[in-house]
């Protein structure tokens, strides 16, 4: 295959006249309303379709190493690239825990041997998890793998001496502290939003201040030591709320929302189908419209997909033996699609700037999230913004099928993914 791409009457953005970008040694080396195609080019026709930055997803479990029955490094590239991304994060709760130097490097290592998308590894924040003594934070940030965003996702940094070492010692390296906000005295036995439903269903109750309680401490915590921190999937009115103010002092506090807490409410519990358990749970229509508004007003500073694969035993049993999770990464732009670009809360440069250009600036990335101009890195996607697609979780990319969204018709379609000016994903297919 050529080096050298060309993409054919793509709107930039989704905005004015369609123009032809040719991507030669990796770079964007020309815009314009024709360019003459060559011998040597590999043509995309887009016909109008919209051409963005590649996506950047902050929070993406790989599984591997250690759950390689589920997902693998390989395996979740493959998804990511197919639903549009040349960046992910992947996150520390894997088996051995990504605590050391040893295991951030190798699955960046993997990850560039696998060549579909950049995976960035996630290191731990304390040892093994356990929130009770700080990980290798300065040898992870050190090594080949570079690390920039420390987290014990999955559990909480509970104890608020620890996450106030974690929050002191990350300014010295700059990187980014990322909470999984849950108080864990206030979540034991919990199964689904504390609300009319979990109380109808019989379920015992996830309180919205289990949430919003971390996430004011762990502000004012990051305030005191100048630090930043990054709130994962927000899933709470209140929560927003507490981000705004902690924005209007200052507080150097950025965010995410999941696809699936812009989209599903607790009302799709009344099947009791573990695929809808998810943590933090899935929240109240009330909760889903904030989110969105959050989102388009920028107190919500971007999405992630927290794409957790699990394998049919651990889904298809009873409900409280399930684990929480869901796929995301192939129908994260779909669902960004329909609540809120259908909905009028984002023009195609916000899609960019949530799903893109925000993440890669948390995360520190130079080369990703990049303005679409002469010069700039071919990380971009090519998006069909009207066709719709039918989700199968046994057609997607990924080991594990628990997708919540099967069956459902669905907008926007991933033609074609670019890492670097090389094809990675075209037309449903890795490249």
């Amino acid at each position: 295959m050529s080096d050298q791409v060309l993409i054919k009457g793509a709107k930039l953005y989704g905005e004015g006249d369609p123009v032809d970008v040719l991507v030669s040694g990796g770079v964007i080396s020309r815009i314009d309303a024709s360019v003459e195609v060559t011998e040597d080019v590999t043509v995309l026709e887009a016909n109008g379709q919209v051409l963005l930055p590649g996506f950047v997803d902050l929070h993406t479990h790989l599984r591997e190493p250690g759950r390689e029955d589920t997902e693998t490094i390989a395996s979740g590239s493959a998804a990511a690239a197919l639903g549009g991304y040349t960046a992910v994060f992947a996150m520390a709760n894997t088996d051995p825990v990504a605590d050391n130097a040893v295991i951030v490097d190798h699955v960046w290592r993997r990850g560039r041997e696998v060549g579909l998308v950049d995976v960035h590894p996630v290191g731990a924040v304390t040892v093994g998890l356990k929130g009770e003594k700080l990980a290798e934070l300065g040898t992870m940030a050190a090594s080949a793998a570079n690390v920039r965003i420390f987290s014990d996702d999955g559990l909480c940094v509970a104890d608020p001496l620890i996450m106030r070492r974690a929050l002191e010692y990350s300014t010295a390296l700059d990187v980014v502290i990322a909470q999984h906000a849950e108080e864990p005295r206030l979540t034991v036995g919990a199964q689904a939003h504390e609300g009319e439903q979990s109380a109808r269903l019989g379920y015992a109750g996830w309180p919205a201040s289990a949430e919003e309680s971390i996430v004011a401490r762990d502000c004012l915590l990051a305030e005191h030591a100048k630090a930043r921190l990054h709130v994962c999937h927000v899933s709470t009115s209140g929560t927003a709320d507490i981000l705004a103010w902690a924005k209007a002092r200052g507080t150097r506090v950025s965010a995410e929302v999941t696809p699936h807490h812009l989209l599903l409410t607790d009302s799709r519990l009344d099947t009791y189908d573990p695929i809808n358990k998810v943590n933090p749970p899935l929240r109240t229509g009330a909760d889903t419209e904030k989110l969105r508004a959050a989102l388009a007003e920028g107190v919500i500073d971007c999405v992630a997909t927290d794409h957790a694969p699990h394998a049919v035993q651990d889904k298809d049993c009873e409900w409280t033996a399930a684990r929480p999770g869901m796929l995301g990464l192939q129908t994260a732009l779909s669902i960004v699609v329909e609540t809120m670009v259908r909905t009028g809360l984002l023009d195609w440069r916000g899609v960019a700037r949530v799903m893109s250009e925000r993440p890669a600036e948390i995360a520190g990335l130079p080369d990703q999230g990049r303005p679409l101009e002469v010069g700039e890195p071919a990380n971009l996607v090519l998006v069909d913004p009207e066709t719709e697609w039918t989700v199968r979780g046994g057609e997607l990319a990924s080991i594990a099928a628990n997708t919540p969204y099967e069956g459902m018709r669905l907008p926007g379609v991933v033609s074609a993914t670019l890492l670097r000016g090389r094809i990675t994903s075209r037309e449903g297919k890795i490249s």
